[in-house]
């Protein structure tokens, strides 16, 4: 790729940077005039933001292609992850709302399963019919997020004030091992149960541009990204009060912020028949979620001796097991299709109705 393309192909991140300088500009006027001037804003630091993070997913692409396993598997989950956490991170300090957190993570398991895995499978049932998959991957990521979601998000509502510290360290320190373990097993011992024939990697840039510039330019647009992430979340903030919006629309930003390059890749590998990818995207991004987002914000909270919540509602655990279920049952025998994908839609349109109400 020639140095111009390589600078054209950069311009999410230029107007991402002017979006920037306008909201900083403009974000007082904005919580003045409130309304259609404060919402439009919005969703200009929003698309900015969104912008972005398919910037970070596209220089981590190249970084894993070129340096391989275990370290490109490493550099996807973190940079996905890290997007997340720095808006979260950002938001938490901002609203100081003890909920946030655990509503991210819900979000997110739920527009990653329900959403991208239900939309992938329908379109790439419709196009090629029954696709198959390596079935000890979906054994393997569903085992883990049992484990995690219990020990993270089923567990804490059993647990009293009195013993959250300790229980809490309990859960930063499991979560850390489990995510080791897991990420060694994934890219050594049992690789292969993470391919389905061919591998078939996408075209990123093979050569030109130094990694130390890749490495830089994502970096650079993570810190971007908790920067616009302040402007975002006041205005998020301001826009809500009074507005009879369900109060859990900023942990559901969140997630769809960090999901949208998922949904894409997804999308794609499920048109060219390449489900394999589109189950380590969906489950893989779920799992690293819970066992990266929810440690970190464990820690802010043990730091500060703010206690965040993480015990799930009665509506979301009743949604949340069910699409467990649903996962368990559909995932059985290496093949999707598209009505498998129809049932997780349905969940997945369940979650944005009870959110709309608020109930969830």
């Amino acid at each position: 790729m020639s140095g111009r393309n390589a600078l054209a192909a950069e311009w999410p991140l230029v107007a991402a940077g002017a979006a920037g300088v306008a909201g900083f500009g403009l974000e007082h006027g904005a919580l003045a005039a409130g309304g259609l001037f404060l919402w439009g804003l919005f969703f200009v630091l929003l698309a900015a933001i969104i912008g972005i993070a398919f910037r970070i997913t596209h220089h981590a692409e190249v970084l894993a292609l070129r340096l391989g396993e275990p370290y490109g598997t490493l550099i996807l989950t973190l940079s996905a992850v890290s997007v997340e956490v720095v808006i979260l991170v950002v938001m938490l300090f901002d609203s100081h709302s003890p909920t946030l957190a655990r509503d991210t993570v819900y979000s997110a398991v739920m527009l990653d399963i329900n959403g991208i895995l239900g939309i992938a499978a329908i379109l790439g049932g419709l196009q090629h019919g029954a696709q198959k998959y390596n079935l000890a991957s979906a054994n393997s990521y569903i085992a883990m997020l049992l484990v995690a979601l219990g020990i993270g998000m089923f567990v804490p509502d059993f647990v009293p004030d009195a013993a959250w510290p300790t229980y809490s360290a309990f859960t930063v320190a499991t979560m850390a091992v489990l995510y080791v373990a897991f990420l060694r097993l994934q890219t050594i011992e049992h690789r292969q149960f993470f391919e389905y024939g061919d591998v078939e990697p996408e075209a990123h840039d093979a050569g030109g541009s130094p990694n130390w510039l890749h490495a830089a330019v994502l970096i650079g647009a993570v810190a971007g990204v908790g920067v616009l992430s302040e402007v975002l979340s006041v205005l998020l903030g301001a826009g809500l009060k009074g507005s009879g919006l369900p109060m859990s629309l900023p942990a559901v930003v969140v997630a769809l912020i960090s999901a949208s390059p998922e949904l894409m890749a997804a999308l794609r590998a499920a048109r060219r028949d390449r489900m394999q990818t589109t189950v380590n995207i969906a489950l893989g991004a779920s799992l690293a979620t819970v066992l990266l987002t929810l440690p970190v914000v464990e820690a802010i909270a043990l730091a500060t001796g703010q206690r965040i919540v993480m015990a799930l509602t009665p509506v979301q655990a009743a949604l949340l097991l069910v699409t467990l279920l649903s996962a368990m049952n559909n995932l059985h025998d290496g093949e999707s299709n598209a009505i498998e994908g129809i049932s997780h839609f349905a969940l997945f349109a369940a979650f944005v109705a009870l959110t709309l109400l608020g109930v969830a």
